[in-house]
């Protein structure tokens, strides 16, 4: 059987991986990735946050992408009957990037995959890894094509970004169950022809729906919206028929979008995901990490997908080089706790988002500026930063700075 060597091997070729092995490239080692689709390939997680643009652009990745022409996204606006808060990346606690993009994924991962490819890292497609078998640190990996051909990869490190493919959780088993409910989307690209000539275009926009459910609307630089409903179970049990049928009922049923989505054509048949919330036992192990989906994935109500794909594949593509190089590291501390710092940070918003604290501080018309500053660094990708209070202490601030609006508007 036919062996290949390198430094590093990344299963998957989405943002995560490509950020890892560029990185690899970067700091003068080698790398391959394995990819088990042929891209273009669909995926949703359109929206990004700043916080990507800082390793997009240390990877060398960002000009490929700026040459796209995707929709430049400068914030967030959240919606909840008559109530409107539009957070603004320029207006920020945390100083760093003020824009990102909106992306259709299949166009944005490819782009980042042929560049990544361009700097000369080898990316088999249609390539599924088959066994990994590990030597401390030291690692060989059997992989098969689509054609039923294998071969072997020896490799110094590991790095896993195959996202929901989640290889090497699912091979040593690492997998654990999430502490958030199982919960629905039903989505679509839409032909957006009634899409309004104002700030809409340039931020993702979020609609608090019902209780447990809310609505995503990202516009694209191409005419084109994806637009999706997320909940529990019991919001979708109230619709009947084909996806189809449901998802145009769905736009009938929400105020914000029935005059501009009425009989809109669709892209594609409306697809349903469900019960996504996953994790795992540890990040990392002798030889190996897992980077992005393949490690936790929380939900998509802030976008933060993305985010952890990236941050974690550049992060442990840096550590994964120094180790290889001979020097020590401390996994535990450096990608294990620094990764647990962001999810952890974000896993109190989006409970604070179902529980309904984080809409009281939203849609309350006396919050401060400054606090809001602090909340749009979070909802920009930020959660590293610890001189801001909604990072330091987001796993109490949310539910005081609630009953204080509350107490306030005499709620309480």
């Amino acid at each position: 059987m036919q062996i290949e060597k390198t430094d590093v091997l990344v299963i998957g070729a989405g943002p995560s991986g490509t950020v890892a092995a560029s990185l690899v490239k970067k700091y003068g080692l080698n790398a391959i990735i394995v990819e088990k689709q042929k891209f273009p390939r669909f995926v949703i997680g359109e929206s990004l946050l700043p916080r990507c643009m800082v390793h997009l652009e240390d990877a060398g990745l960002l000009d490929a992408v700026k040459a796209q022409g995707f929709q430049e996204k400068f914030g967030a606006k959240f919606l909840k009957g008559d109530k409107m808060c539009d957070f603004n990346f320029a207006e920020q606690f945390t100083d760093g990037w003020k824009w990102t993009w909106q992306v259709p994924r299949a166009k944005f991962d490819k782009a980042l995959a042929d560049e990544t490819e361009r700097k000369g890292v080898p990316v088999y497609y249609e390539t599924g890894v088959v066994d990994v078998q590990m030597n401390g640190t030291d690692s060989l990996t059997t992989v098969e094509d689509v054609n039923g051909n294998k071969r072997q990869i020896e490799a110094k490190f590991i790095i896993d970004s195959s996202g929901y493919g989640r290889v090497l959780p699912n091979l040593f088993d690492l997998n654990k169950p999430s502490n958030f409910p199982a919960r629905k989307t039903l989505f679509a690209h839409v032909k957006d022809v009634r899409r309004p000539n104002n700030i809409d275009g340039n931020r993702i926009t979020i609609i608090a729906h019902h209780t447990d459910v809310w609505i995503w609307v990202i516009p694209f630089s191409d005419g084109i919206t994806s637009l999706g409903f997320v909940g529990n179970n019991w919001f979708f049990e109230n619709f009947k028929g084909s996806n189809e049928v449901q998802y145009r009922d769905m736009i009938e049923d929400c105020e914000h979008l029935r005059e501009r989505f009425k009989d809109i054509e669709l892209v594609f048949e409306p697809r349903t995901i469900e019960g996504w919330s996953i994790s795992v036992k540890q990040f990392y192990g002798d030889g190996y990490a897992l980077t992005g989906n393949s490690s936790e994935f929380l939900d998509p109500v802030f976008s933060s997908g993305v985010t952890f794909a990236t941050e974690s594949g550049a992060v442990a593509a840096k550590l994964a080089c120094r180790q290889i190089k001979g020097e020590k590291v401390d996994w535990e501390r450096d990608f294990t706790q620094h990764m647990k710092q962001g999810v952890d940070t974000f896993r109190s918003y989006v409970a604070g988002w179902y529980d309904g604290t984080l809409q009281d501080i939203f849609f309350s018309p006396k919050v401060d500026l400054n606090i809001k500053k602090q909340i749009c660094s979070v909802l920009a990708g930020y959660v590293w930063d610890l001189d801001n209070p909604f990072v330091k202490k987001h796993n109490r601030v949310i539910g005081n700075l609630a009953n204080l609006v509350k107490m306030e508007a005499g709620a309480i």
